[in-house]
């Protein structure tokens, strides 16, 4: 009896999870054609892409509406990220997600303004009261905009379930017009097996391919055994965009049978990170170049995955013929279809599979320590997705630590010993990150006594910096003296070309004003009609700190009619 009620639960929360999704509950949140620049689950740096992104024309400042009525829950200001984002709590369950936002609906923004300026903070997060800030389906909530880590006007949109999963918003009837089929960038084959070998050698091999008529490929007949898997490099596009998205199904069959499916409907934010582990890694970092794996390798979780047979790893057996066909689909069902011929041929001579051994192999469920001269480094346990020979040399301030060819999913410690420079010196020591041509990148330092750490999901080389340089502040539209009664904005223009900037604040006649951050452009923008100012003679004070404590302060008078 116990069993059979668990089982009809269980069966009551799948169908709802996965079928009554609502077709009608949630409108389009702009009032422009739907035209797409980022799909849903399209492949991202270190993560899935969680909504939809929807062109503005290229522009900013359009309406955008609640998709459904509701109360906001939260609200999130950052440099980074999202940017401006709101959230909006419907009574179904499900939370509309608005993001890189201009700015508020003229009632949420006052309500923000009032918070940031009583924390004295353009960076906030906020979480309003049950029915503080209700709205309704169809009410402009927001303004497009490009905040945050847009890389150009655009809104991004996601709807998320009661467990804050994001799901994709194509699910719940938001209608983009596509009738593209998915372009097929490349196909490979990878052996998975110590005695797999693909045309006689043991590395992954591309395949061939020959345009049909019909739309679909052909690829060039290989001769295989043992252990494989397929890999694909495919976009979509839709009719009213050239962006290369990301596909929403790839699935396989063999000799007819069903073998492995891949669908982007539904993750959670936990596990987006194993995208590294659905990619091909090491391919990508060379070749800048997303191939998806079809087929799941150990310490993989990923929920995207559905009906695969032995993990979608293929056994090819000498002297049988296969058929391996993969199917890519968009969310309107547009396919490409990759037909590939296999024969199977064990081979007794091949090129074997070459591995570099080094003095530190690192098991993937064990914790790793080295410690040489000024360096210690510490690798959690799980921070490897598999065991591996990792090349790590120290060469006085420097640490090279393997290079970023294979994925790191927690963070690992690089601790510096810095007993050796001079007291004097030692603030303005930063760890950095070594790049293309001798360039490098501010790596979080933390400090403690005479050490410098980090903390970071990125192998490669790591040395010891200085940053003696204070921040650049440049007046845009402000001079001394000056009158301002017709701006509407005061703006500044802040830099800092080594670490960056950390932190800043400005005041007038000694009152703290809120002054927005375009951490792309550097701008620093008041907005007068903050109506802080009630004076005519008005004495403007910025003070910008970099991210070791080097400040510069920037002082000027306008004048203003209040």
């Amino acid at each position: 009896m116990r069993t059979t009620l668990l089982l009809i639960i269980l069966k009551f929360y799948i169908g709802y999870g996965q079928k009554d999704i609502p077709q009608n509950y949630f409108m389009h949140p702009l009032d422009v054609p739907l035209a797409v620049s980022g799909t849903y689950g399209e492949l991202r740096s270190n993560h899935f892409h969680s909504g939809i992104d929807l062109k503005t024309n290229g522009q900013e400042g359009l309406n955008v509406y609640a998709a459904a009525s509701g109360t906001v829950s939260r609200i999130k200001i950052s440099n980074f990220g999202y940017g401006k984002a709101i959230y909006i709590s419907h009574p179904n369950g499900y939370t509309s997600v608005y993001a890189h936002l201009q700015k508020f609906s003229p009632e949420i923004e006052a309500y923000i303004k009032k918070r940031q300026y009583a924390k004295e903070s353009y960076e906030i997060e906020l979480f309003p009261t049950s029915g503080t800030l209700t709205v309704k389906k169809g009410d402009i909530i927001a303004y497009s905009g490009n905040t945050g880590g847009s890389g150009g006007p655009h809104l991004h949109f996601e709807i998320r379930d009661a467990r804050a999963r994001p799901m994709n918003p194509l699910s719940f009837g938001i209608d983009v017009e596509d009738t593209k089929k998915p372009i097929v960038n490349s196909v490979w084959i990878y052996d998975l097996a110590q005695n797999a070998h693909i045309d006689g050698a043991q590395e992954p091999s591309r395949l061939r391919l020959t345009p049909q008529k019909d739309g679909s490929f052909k690829a060039a007949a290989v001769k295989a055994f043992g252990k494989i898997g397929i890999g694909v490099s495919t976009i979509d596009q839709q009719n009213l965009s050239t962006n290369k998205n990301g596909i929403y199904k790839i699935s396989t069959s063999v000799n007819g049978q069903e073998n492995f499916e891949l669908k982007m409907n539904r993750f959670s934010f936990s596990e987006t990170r194993y995208i590294n582990r659905l990619i091909d890694y090491k391919h990508y970092k060379k070749n800048r170049n997303r191939i998806s794996k079809l087929f799941i390798e150990k310490n993989n979780p990923l929920t995207i995955y559905k009906n695969a047979v032995d993990n979608g790893i293929i056994n090819i057996e000498d002297s049988l013929s296969y058929t391996i066909k993969v199917f890519i689909n968009d969310f309107k069902n547009n396919t490409t279809l990759i037909d590939i011929p296999v024969q199977g041929q064990f081979m007794d001579k091949i090129t074997k599979k070459e591995v570099t051994k080094t003095n530190n192999f690192v098991k993937s469920t064990e914790n790793f320590t080295y410690n040489s001269g000024i360096f210690d480094v510490f690798i959690p346990k799980g921070s490897l997705y598999e065991n591996t020979y990792l090349d790590i040399e120290a060469n006085g301030d420097t640490l090279k630590l393997h290079k970023d060819e294979i994925p790191l999913h927690k963070k690992i410690s690089i601790v510096f010993d810095v007993s050796n420079y001079a007291a004097a010196d030692k603030k303005k020591l930063y760890i950095g990150q070594l790049g293309y041509k001798n360039n490098h990148y501010y790596s979080k330092t933390y400090r403690k006594k005479n050490k410098l750490s980090t903390r970071t999901r990125t192998l490669g080389s790591y040395s010891i910096f200085s940053d003696i340089e204070k921040p650049i502040v440049v007046p845009i539209n402000v001079t001394n003296k000056k009158w301002m009664s017709k701006a509407n904005f005061l703006k500044i223009k802040i830099n800092d070309k080594d670490t960056g900037i950390a932190s800043y604040r400005a005041t007038i006649n000694g009152k703290f004003i809120l002054m927005e951050y375009d951490y792309k452009t550097g701008m620093l923008i008041y907005d007068f009609n903050d109506k802080v100012i009630t004076d005519t003679e008005n004495k403007f004070k910025l003070i910008v700190l970099d991210k070791v404590g080097n400040n510069t302060t920037f002082e000027t008078t306008f004048f203003r009619k209040p």
